[in-house]
Formats: C-alpha cells, sequence, structure tokens
C-alpha cells in the first residue's frame, strides 16, 4: 500500500476526477468497483440531486467513494450538510480557500484533499489541515490554473515544498503517463478525461464521440477574465476568439456564455454551442470503454512499463 491507497482505503492509487456534468454515481461507483476512487462531481447539481446520487452510489457499491465540491459555487452550506448527512468519508475541494471548510469537515471524520495548481496554494492547503494535495498541470481539461504550470513541472515543485501525500492531474490519461507522474514525486493520479469517455460517464454520447475524436492542438486555455477554461474548438470556441478580436470587457465576456453553456455542451450533446470541456490528453484517447477495462488498461501498461524501467541501461 502507498500513502494514497492506505488513506483512501482504496486497491490502485487512481482517481476519478470529479467532473461538471460526467461524474454522476454510475461512474463513480463503477471507478470504485474497479479498485480507485471515484468522485461525485458536485459542481453540476442541485443539493437534491447530489443527495440522489450519493444515495444511489452507496447502493452501487460497498468501496470508498468521495465527493468533489467546487467552494465558489452556489448553495455550499447545503452541500456540505448533504454530504455528513448521508456520512460521505472523503470530499475533495476546489476552487476557493481551503481554510474555509477543511476543519470542519475534519471535525465530522472526514478526509479532505484540495485541489491546486501552484506550489504557492499547495502550502496554503497544508497549512490549512488538508490529508493530500492534488496538484493539476495546465494540460488538464475544464476549469484550470492561471500560472499556466504544466504537469511534469509542477509535480517536482510541489513535492519539495510539501510533506503530505501528493497526487497529480493534467494530461494523465494512461499506465505510462501514470509512472511518468509517479517517478516525479506523485503518490497517486487524478483522471478526468479519460474517464469522462466511459460508459459509465453521464455526459452525453455526442461529447464522449468528440473526445475520442480530438487531435493534437484541438483544445485552448480560453476566458481567463472570468476564469480559464480548457475547451474543444468549435462554433462557441470561435464566437470567444472573435469577441476577444473586438477587445471584449468582462461584461461582453458574460454575455456571451451566457447560462447553462457547459451543460448544453457537455451533457445535452450540443457541440456547436455547447462548451466542450476536455484535457489535452484527449488526443491519446480512441475509444469510450467501460470502467474496468480501462482499469486493466492503465494498470497493465503501468505494471509493464514500470518493469521496462527498471532495466533501462545507460
Amino acid at each position: 500500500m502507498n500513502k494514497i491507497t492506505q488513506l483512501f482505503n482504496i486497491k490502485y492509487p487512481i482517481i476519478q476526477g470529479g467532473m461538471i456534468w460526467n461524474s454522476g454515481y454510475k461512474l463513480a461507483s463503477a471507478v470504485s468497483n474497479s479498485g480507485g476512487l471515484g468522485l461525485i462531481g458536485a459542481g453540476s447539481m442541485y443539493p437534491d440531486v447530489l443527495r440522489e446520487h450519493i444515495q444511489k452510489c452507496k447502493k452501487a457499491t460497498d468501496k470508498p467513494f468521495g465527493v468533489n465540491v467546487p467552494m465558489l459555487y452556489p448553495n455550499i452550506e447545503e452541500i456540505i450538510q448533504i454530504i455528513i448527512e448521508e456520512e460521505v468519508k472523503i470530499v475533495f475541494t476546489s476552487a476557493g480557500n481551503p481554510k474555509t471548510w477543511t476543519s470542519y469537515l475534519k471535525d465530522k471524520g472526514i478526509v479532505v484533499v484540495h485541489v491546486v495548481s501552484s506550489s504557492k496554494f499547495a502550502m496554503k492547503a497544508q497549512e490549512a489541515g488538508v490529508d493530500a494535495i492534488v496538484a493539476e498541470g495546465f494540460e488538464a481539461g475544464g476549469h484550470n490554473g492561471r500560472e499556466e504550470t504544466t504537469t511534469f513541472t509542477l509535480i517536482p515543485m510541489v513535492k519539495e515544498n510539501i510533506s503530505i501525500p501528493l497526487i497529480a492531474a493534467g494530461g494523465i490519461a494512461t499506465g505510462k503517463g501514470m509512472l511518468a507522474a509517479m517517478i516525479l514525486g506523485a503518490d497517486g493520479v487524478q483522471m478526468g478525461s479519460r474517464f469522462a469517455a466511459s460508459f459509465e460517464s453521464s455526459a452525453h454520447s455526442n461529447f464522449k464521440q468528440i473526445v475520442v475524436d480530438v487531435k493534437e492542438g484541438d483544445t485552448q486555455l480560453t476566458l481567463k477574465e472570468l476564469a480559464p477554461v480548457r475547451l474543444i474548438k468549435n462554433k462557441f470556441y470561435n464566437d470567444v476568439q472573435e469577441l476577444y478580436s473586438k477587445c471584449p470587457t468582462t461584461e461582453d465576456l458574460k454575455i456571451l456564455l451566457g447560462r447553462a453553456r457547459a451543460k448544453r455542451g457537455m451533457f445535452e450533446g450540443d457541440l456547436v454551442e455547447g462548451e466542450l470541456e476536455i484535457g489535452q490528453i484527449a488526443g491519446l484517447i480512441h475509444e469510450i470503454k467501460e470502467v474496468k477495462d480501462i482499469f486493466k488498461e492503465i494498470i497493465s501498461e503501468f505494471e509493464s512499463s514500470s518493469k521496462a524501467f527498471h532495466n533501462l541501461k545507460f
């Protein structure tokens, strides 16, 4: 057992990212049943919907699972209360100050992990008392760090500055990527894009298909004035770039973005006007698979690559 498998009581140090519109109970329970840690993504759920998914996840797996909570989202107090009432034992927090909820959650016996994009915020999270850190590089899909630090650079830098367990995220979807992250100092990995393109993901089939169709260079980080987000290049993305050419105000960008744009793209399958969030690693994802088969593929490649690494000669 390494630090991450021990912390979460799981078989493999693989965490499924709590992605909005992708990470319902079916995906979370499938990942947990496969030996990893599944996360329900609370960011796209009303409180009553979150409670329903937690209850269904309990019935679908007897293994540990958690909830990912973006702290800047509405209804945060109600979401936290539901997590406590439903006796969820693992919470991943992001998009906010870890001091706000860490002590409160830990007092309830909950393991708390915080997502960061820099060494500075990793140290602040450690000071706040979190049990582990997810350090997410610039390659990641969805909302991203403003520093634009890549995963290969970020992981060893964070490792130098913290003593608690470290989980690498961003641009990892294979066993080789997992091995590379752990060689750089990570104790485990968090994968989002690879599980977005699974049959158990709650995303629309149109979105899953475009994920496997994505090639190198087909995603881009944009909307930094609001919250940096990595998107697949489609009509909506092109509309954003056209607006940028006119030196828009923040309000202009908000008007273009509108409401529920991510739901429209990922959950409802509008590939034209929807917001399509995915990581750069999508260029290496070529097939929609069941979660159990994704795990078999990752673990097999990790083990064979690990043996090959130890046999390298210089």
